[in-house]
């Protein structure tokens, strides 16, 4: 009699578990939240838990009509691209997520990508903007910021037309899968401007030491001074140009000044220093998404991180959004129905438009030019939104 008491509990158990799994909808997140990216890491870490909670305050994702609470299954791959991939492979193998988003950067990006199609499961990338992570011929790959071109075309435009004299550039990327692929890209779209390269290197990931290149540049006397990297590189690019009196009528740092840290880091010397982003705050978007307004997000992120939000959080909570939105529109958490509503997706959220193109990329952003003026930065483009001109850096 025991034992059929506890066969039937066990059963009830069993049954519990369905129950629960079948209303949950597992979302596979790794995060470098220790390592090199922790940083960045962090801040997608809030934005996904701003995300959540709204959700699940709210009954859950409609599914067809049954409203299911989400779970974020998180876990630290501590900037390390090959426990990336192992992290992504058991998230699917063993903890059975629905859907994933990707690690910060195009790099990582790519390496859980190449798991995730694999097994048919649809990723939603928030820091992924190089085309050739997205030229991979991936179909369950989408990414929620703009193509790195877009960027620099956009910004070598405006920077030409409003200082007619400047000529020449120099260009020091980071041989890395992002800064390098930003680096080309202002190789080619100078060229298209019609300005000479006077300069052009790439340094190594871990660098230490910039003040050979910094010298280098110094002689060449260029007009503009285009540097990519990550926060720390670039504050300390930017400490030694000081020591070494590096100056040009324009510097730019990709993408230093969207990073609250290169302020707070560098103070003074942040000034005039100029950047492209994929998001900024004051971008005034209103939606029907959690967060139903760009101000709203802000204020919100702002309470929980006690720091202003950049476009790493905004594109990681936009990340979901835009997943949320495809599952609603599927009624279902068929992957591959699910992924046919992700490269069907045409919408506005509090994040800006979202609308993947063939590749899987967001297509069609107005993409913020920002300078740091007197310690703030102030959006020099779009000119709807534009709070101030752009100011020569020396």
């Amino acid at each position: 009699m025991r034992l059929k008491h506890l066969l039937s509990a066990l059963a009830l158990g069993t049954l519990a578990i369905a129950a629960h799994a079948q209303n949950t909808i597992k979302i596979g997140a790794p995060l470098a939240l220790t390592g090199s990216l922790a940083d960045e890491a962090k801040k997608q870490q809030v934005a996904y838990a701003m995300w959540r909670d709204r959700v699940n305050a709210a009954g859950g994702i409609n599914v067809g009509g049954t409203k299911m609470k989400v779970e974020l299954v998180e876990s630290d791959y501590q900037s390390n691209a090959q426990r990336a991939q192992q992290m992504a492979e058991k998230m699917i193998s063993q903890d059975k997520v629905d859907f994933m988003t990707s690690p910060f950067g195009s790099g990582h990006t790519k390496v859980v990508a190449g798991v995730a199609e694999r097994y048919g499961v649809p990723v939603v990338a928030p820091s992924a903007s190089s085309e050739s992570v997205f030229d991979q011929g991936y179909k369950y790959l989408f990414g929620t910021l703009a193509p790195n071109g877009g960027l620099v075309q956009t910004m070598t435009k405006l920077f030409t037309q409003q200082m007619p004299n400047v000529k020449t550039v120099a260009i020091l990327g980071r041989e890395d899968v992002f800064p390098k692929s930003m680096a080309v890209s202002m190789q080619e779209a100078a060229k298209a401007a019609g300005l000479t390269i006077v300069h052009d290197e790439l340094y190594p990931v871990g660098n230490l030491d910039f003040s050979a290149s910094m010298s280098k540049i110094k002689a060449a006397k260029p007009d503009w001074i285009y540097v990519t990297g990550y926060d720390k590189d670039l504050i300390l690019a930017r400490k030694q140009m000081a020591d070494l009196g590096v100056t040009a009528p324009i510097v730019t740092m990709v993408t230093g000044p969207a990073y609250p840290e290169f302020i707070n880091n560098l103070g003074k010397l942040a000034d005039n220093v100029t950047s492209v982003t994929w998001w900024h705050q004051a971008t005034p978007y209103t939606a029907d998404d959690v967060f139903g307004s760009t101000k709203a997000f802000h204020d919100e992120y702002l309470s929980r991180a006690k720091a202003e939000p950049d476009y790493v959080g905004a594109s990681s909570a936009a990340a979901l959004v835009a997943l949320q939105k495809a599952i609603e529109k599927a009624g279902t958490l068929d992957k591959a129905k699910v992924r046919d509503a992700l490269a069907a997706l045409d919408i506005t959220t509090f994040y800006g438009p979202i609308k993947f193109g063939a590749n899987g990329m967001n297509a069609g952003r107005e993409l913020p030019v920002i300078q740091v003026q007197s310690g703030k930065v102030v959006l020099l483009y779009p000119e709807a939104i534009k709070q101030a001109e752009l100011k020569s850096f020396n």
